[in-house]
């Protein structure tokens, strides 16, 4: 394939190899979007977890507190 001085490429190159870059940017396409649709489930995943994590923490810290009062009202 030969890029002319008036850019005419897609006149020198076969109908077969149009339709082969065509096939390929569909499946760039589909992979995009698939890959776009995978990001979204990890960052809601991600969000999810960080919710579980600080529920987590709230309720140890509330239990170190209750620990601590106990401590003092024994000791």
């Amino acid at each position: 394939m030969q890029f002319t001085k008036d850019k005419r490429l897609i006149a020198i190159m076969s109908e077969h190899t149009i339709e082969e870059l065509y096939t390929k940017v569909d499946q760039l396409i589909r992979r995009c979007e698939e890959l776009q649709s995978r990001e979204n489930h990890w960052l809601q995943e991600r969000t999810r977890l960080i919710e579980k994590n600080e529920m987590a923490r709230t309720r140890v810290e509330a239990m170190i507190g209750h620990l601590k009062n106990l401590q003092q009202s024994v000791g």
